[in-house]
């Protein structure tokens, strides 16, 4: 008698991909059902997800779009799975993943064990000392514009699994959903949002990139972390060069740079006297330049290094906004803390790694905000944010552990100017 599965699927990889998606928290998707609102039935649940999978009947839903504002102006296109989709599709990165992890590039960090954003900005910084130009490459609409026969080609290399190739060629069809119910197709392109997407994106540039690079051009260094990369010239005419044949490439591979924030730069420093119009870049949320710094020997010198960037800041003084501190007067100053001080740790652990003097100055608005809510909440310092601020100052030696900016020495006494 035949068997009524067609997929050997373990219910283990189904119990274990359901406590990643948990673990990574997450919205609901297009049927409103929250990961505390699944997880009350979670035994049928899980065993509908395995029994549809193993026999080949599972059809992943709608995906929910969210367009997310972008600081110029355009949208930025974000698709949420359901719950139960996510689950499906962490049980294909699972046994995905181990098969093309160890074929991927050294110099990609996205989306990879044991590397990280901080990885990939170090290794940046490392290399614009030994080399004088980089080229900062921008993909047109990436995540939208990949190529679905390209890349089951690029994943046929990595697994003859039934069920994975399945899923895989159904989830990259799967159309977004709009609030009103109106459905878009979808003939290219992985939603961001999903599970599956950024490994299925990284594998796409694996080949249309990396591989091409090690094969073409093994003399020319490079960072890439998914789609942000940037490469390490010798001289201005070799990064001239690359570019025309990155975008050679790319058309093979229906891709596009984006002319308008793909740009040659020159690694100004003390080092390196010539001048030219373009000496920054960004990349992953701080920006290159020349800055000042100092020597072991105590000797000031100018580097080409990260720090924060402005689009950074602002969107931090965006969340500074929108605390609305000033109406909170009912919270006490501890209790402030409390609600902020997760949004402190993130902002100090991820842009305080490099030149963090930059990072110090932003957060010492933090203070202002702080000095503000006292001005407002205390009546004897009302109009005189001045006296708020240096009595936030003597708090702060007392209790110096309350804000976690203050635990990296922000405290209101730190700068002297209101």
């Amino acid at each position: 008698m035949k068997d009524a599965k067609s997929h050997e699927i373990s219910k283990f990889l189904i119990m274990d991909a359901f406590k990643r998606v948990k673990a990574n928290h997450g919205s609901a998707g297009i049927d409103g059902v929250s990961i505390e609102q699944f997880e009350k039935n979670l035994k049928d649940n899980l065993y509908k997800i395995w029994n549809r999978m193993s026999s080949g009947s599972y059809f992943p839903p709608s995906v929910k779009l969210v367009e997310i504002p972008k600081p110029n102006g355009d949208k930025r296109p974000l698709g949420i799975p359901t719950v139960g989709d996510r689950i499906a599709q962490m049980a294909a990165v699972m046994m995905l993943e181990p098969q093309i992890e160890p074929c991927f590039h050294e110099d990609s960090y996205a989306y990879r064990p044991n590397r990280s954003a901080h990885d990939a900005i170090a290794k940046a910084r490392e290399r614009c000392w030994k080399y004088n130009w980089v080229l900062d490459m921008d993909i047109s609409k990436f995540f939208d514009s990949i190529d679905h026969e390209l890349l089951i080609k690029a994943v046929r290399l990595h697994t003859d699994c039934v069920w994975v190739l399945l899923y895989i060629e159904r989830w990259l069809k799967v159309p977004y959903e709009l609030q009103d119910g109106s459905k878009i197709d979808r003939d290219k392109g992985v939603p961001q949002g999903s599970v599956i997407g950024p490994v299925l994106a990284n594998l796409f540039l694996h080949y249309a990139f990396d591989k091409w690079m090690s094969r073409y051009y093994p003399h020319i260094p490079f960072e890439r972390y998914a789609d942000d990369t940037i490469c390490h010239c010798a001289t201005q005419s070799q990064a001239e060069a690359l570019k025309v044949a990155v975008q050679q490439r790319f058309a093979q591979c229906k891709l596009m740079l984006n002319d308008d924030k793909t740009k040659i730069v020159y690694c100004k420093d003390s080092r390196r006297k010539g001048e030219f119009d373009t000496i920054s870049f960004d990349f992953l949320g701080y920006t290159f330049r020349p800055r000042k710094a100092k020597g072991r020997n105590g000797i000031n010198f100018t580097g080409f290094l990260p720090a924060i960037s402005n689009k950074a800041c602002n969107r931090i003084r965006e969340k500074m906004r929108s605390w609305k501190t000033r109406k909170q007067l009912f919270l006490s100053l501890e209790t402030l803390a409390k609600s902020i001080n997760p949004v402190l740790w993130g902002w100090i652990t991820y842009y305080g790694k490099f030149y963090p003097t930059r990072l110090k100055i932003l957060l010492d608005e933090v203070n202002r905000h702080l000095a503000r809510w006292v001005t407002a909440k205390f009546k004897r310092f009302k109009g005189k944010p001045y006296r708020a601020y240096y009595w936030l100052g003597n708090i702060s030696r007392k209790e110096s552990k309350l804000f976690y900016h203050w635990q990296w020495g922000v405290t209101p006494t730190a700068n002297k100017k209101w």
